[in-house]
């Protein structure tokens, strides 16, 4: 087959700095089975480009008109040689996906991994926002012949739009976190937690810190990693000096997968506090280290608790301080909820990811022909 995939970046040139992991791992695995693949991406670099990546063929349309660039350059590739089918990530590429689509009559599935069927406006986030992101929606999921979402929960949001979509969950690739047991904590040791997000506003790190201000409050000895790039310039850090909280929670910033693995590695569970997720694939990273999630009611986490994680409301400090406290005392429900949600990470892994989108593909070249 000949795939064009559509994306809003994360295929940097060196494959590791400034990626999106799952969308890289994903395009690796379709080149390995034997596919062309191309990717097409906006503003990668200032200027348009063209680079090999893991075996597929980048293509960046740079800065200004990237919709016509991005259009030019998929009727350029299907000239070349007929693209069998598109894949677009996210209703802004969906967008010109189904243009795409139309003109080249080449038949697109429609991938939603984030916000697109979100409307959170206290923080201005979501898809749904503006009428632009409504339409691009709208139009996306029209030409598609088939729509995905990560999960469940993420499946539902598309549904209130009226949008029918199938769950196949973006996978991690157990090459880069091989999986390791999970194992008992020391109780006289304090509590090892990580958060791995960047700072911003929907993963609501003003929630985690006031969950870690109730325990240290409550005289939970804890020890917080928080992992991300800070888009806050600060913010988030300046809240955890005016909690008192400088002691307990250290601010990492960006590790690369190696690093991160062993952070995984080092905590007794994953912590997180977003207000919306798809997924997310930090869930699955940390059970493939043997670690457990406990989160808000989003994504992976929402769709897997009570048995392989477990899930508190969305901007709720107590309730997501309670929850860590419960797993903290109860030392074998935390290990057994790390077994299940390692054996759901290896079950849906990247090699998964890759198979259960070639068969889609197939599946709708078929019927096309």
């Amino acid at each position: 087959m000949k795939i064009a995939l559509l994306a809003i970046g994360g295929f940097d040139r060196r494959g590791t700095g400034n990626v999106i992991p799952c969308l890289l791992w994903l395009t690796e695995r379709l080149a390995a089975a034997g596919h062309e693949v191309h990717v097409f991406i906006p503003a990668q670099e200032r200027r348009p480009g063209t680079w090999p990546l893991v075996g597929a063929t980048i293509h960046n349309a740079g800065r200004g008109p990237w919709r016509l660039r991005t259009l030019a350059s998929l009727a350029r590739e299907h000239v070349a040689r007929p693209f069998d089918v598109i894949h677009a990530f996210w209703s802004s590429m969906g967008a010109v996906g189904a243009v795409a689509s139309m003109l080249l009559r080449v038949p697109m599935v429609l991938t939603l991994p984030g916000g697109d069927p979100v409307r959170i406006p206290d923080i201005g986030y979501g898809g749904l926002m503006t009428w632009h992101g409504r339409a691009e929606l709208a139009l996306a999921a029209r030409a598609a012949s088939r729509t995905t979402v990560p999960s469940e929960y993420m499946r539902t949001l598309a549904a209130e739009r009226g949008v029918k979509s199938t769950v196949i969950a973006l996978g991690v690739d157990v090459e880069q976190f091989p999986p390791v047991s999970p194992r008992a904590r020391d109780p006289s040791q304090p509590l090892r937690l990580v958060h791995v997000a960047s700072l911003n506003g929907v993963k609501d790190q003003s929630t985690l810190l006031g969950a870690l201000s109730i325990l240290k409050r409550r005289g939970q000895a804890f020890e917080m990693r928080v992992i991300g790039f800070d888009t806050l310039a600060g913010e988030i850090q300046r809240q955890s000096a005016a909690l008192d909280l400088a002691e307990e929670v250290r601010f990492l910033g960006v590790l690369d997968h190696r690093r991160l693995f062993a952070q995984y590695q080092w905590a007794d569970m994953l912590v997180m506090s977003s207000r919306h997720e798809a997924g997310p694939i930090v869930m699955l990273e940390a059970a493939l280290g043997g670690v457990p999630t406990v989160g808000t009611h989003v994504g992976h986490i929402a769709d897997h608790s009570p048995r392989a994680a477990l899930a508190v409301p969305v901007a709720d400090p107590t309730n997501l301080a309670e929850a860590v406290e419960h797993l903290a005392r109860d030392d074998a429900g935390r290990i057994a909820m790390a077994q299940a949600a390692q054996a759901f990470a290896l079950e849906r892994d990247a090699a998964f990811t890759a198979n259960a989108f070639l068969a889609l593909y197939r599946n709708i070249i078929d019927r096309r022909r």
